[in-house]
This record gives structure tokens, sequence and C-alpha cells, in this order.
């Protein structure tokens, strides 16, 4: 399929069928799930991968639009690379240094369950707002998915300083983004009130931490649920949604054309 002075033109031997099939992907309406999420939840990358597996085996997933949003949960954590999460969590939640190293311990075995590498005595304690103002312009690049992966993949695997500019611009340039525009972003408040909006909107839609799904607008999954759930609320979500969104079928003139036997007709 090529443009040729401004028309749409078919190949040689492209099948009919395959077009038509290109033209209602390209042409779908789509139902949204927001998912919000913090870069320093365990949970949430959790949840990402649990999500994605019943999104894969989800038989309209073509019209599935994801859109990721910000949550911090602790919006005043003060950015501190030197100190330990297991000494962080200690003392937040008035346990002792060993119970939080066990509470890590337990949560990396369920990452481990879905593929996940967790290494919770890297990570760094670190303020989210910068990495949320981050994906906020990944996402306008088309790259929200992959900033998230980036996001939690050094968080927890990798035990990068995800509140460090040249640390962000480094994960933005890995998936493709100008690192010259991103450092711009970064360097300023740019995107700042998105990541306040979405933090709001999420108190708006009853989110009590995350990871939160809200599908259609109508639907919710808090927490990273197993597979199941996901697929379940997907179906229920979907059914309701495409009620009043029929397909509509294409318009197309039929006239000469081959398929990809290369019979031709």
């Amino acid at each position: 399929m090529k443009v040729v002075d401004g028309e749409l033109m078919l190949a040689p031997f492209c099948d009919k069928n395959s077009f038509i099939g290109l033209l209602k992907l390209l042409t779908m309406e789509k139902m949204k799930v927001e998912i919000w999420s913090d870069v320093m939840c365990p949970f949430c990358y959790i949840g990402k991968r649990k999500f994605e597996t019943a999104l894969d085996g989800f038989e309209h997933k073509n019209q599935i639009e994801v859109e990721w949003k910000s949550f911090q949960l602790n919006p005043d954590l003060k950015t501190e690379p030197g100190r330990s999460i297991n000494d962080y969590l200690a003392e937040v939640k008035g346990w002792s240094p060993e119970y939080a190293a066990e509470a890590n311990a337990y949560v990396s075995g369920i990452a481990a369950e879905v593929g996940l590498e967790y290494h919770m005595d890297k990570a760094v304690l670190a303020n989210s707002f910068d990495a949320h103002r981050f994906a906020h312009y990944a996402k306008t690049q088309g790259k929200g998915d992959q900033a998230e992966e980036q996001l939690f993949k050094a968080y927890f695997t990798d035990g990068k300083n995800t509140a460090d500019i040249d640390t962000l611009v480094d994960l933005g340039a890995a998936i493709g983004l100008d690192a010259e525009a991103l450092r711009a972003v970064l360097e300023g408040d740019d995107f700042a009130e998105e990541v306040r909006r979405d933090i709001y909107e999420a108190h708006q839609v009853g989110a009590k931490g995350v990871p939160f799904f809200v599908l259609d607008r109508k639907f919710a999954v808090s927490g990273a649920q197993q597979p199941e759930t996901f697929a379940g609320a997907l179906a229920q979500a979907f059914g309701k949604w495409s009620e009043s969104n029929p397909v509509q079928p294409i318009s197309l003139a039929d006239g000469a054309s081959c398929n990809v036997e290369g019979a031709c007709d």
C-alpha cells in the first residue's frame, strides 16, 4: 500500500479482504482503559503484567486503548539516593528493618511469578513527580506505555534514580524520544499541571490506592488482580460499550483486485 499523487494505491497482488480489514482497524472506535499508577508502587508493575496477560488474550484487544495516568503515593517524599527502601518503610510504617526486608522479599516473589525481577535492595528512594512528567511527555509522542515500562524497570530492577534528569533523559532516548526536547521539558515545569490533574481525577473516580484500572469510565478494578479478573472486567465493560458503539460497515466500491495467490479478477 502506498500514496501516489495524494491517492491511496494498493500494491500489486494485494488481497482486497486484507485491505478491508486494515481499513476497519484504522477507523474503528476504541474503548478506553485508564490506569492510575505510581513509579514507586511495586504492585503497579505487577498489575501491569497481569493486565497485559489478560489483554493479550482478549478477543477484541485491537479495540482497546490504554492510557496511563499519574498518581503519587507520597507527594512529599524527599529523594534520598543513599537511603534504603527497608529503612524508609521501617520509619513510615513502624516496622523493624528486618520485617521491612521480609515484606520486600515477599513482594519480589510475587513479581517473579509474572516474570519480573525485583532488586528492592538496590531501589533508590525517589520522588516520582518528575518521572510522571516524563511519562506525560512520552504520551504526547505516542510512547506512553513504553515510558511506563522503562520507569518500572529502572526503579525495581536496575536500581536507577528515577528523579534524576539525566537518568530520565537516558530512559527516554532508549525508547526513541528526542533527548534535547525531553531535557528541556524536565528542566522546566512542563506537564506539571497534567500530573496534578491526574491525581485530582484519581480521587474523583474513587481511587484509594494504585494500581487502579477504570474501564470506559463505568467499571473499575483496584489492585494487581489476577489476569482472569481483568479478563472478566474487559469482557463486561466491552460488552456494554459495544452496545452503544456498534461496528459501522465500511462502504467500499467493488473493483478489479488480486488475492495473495496472484489470482486477479
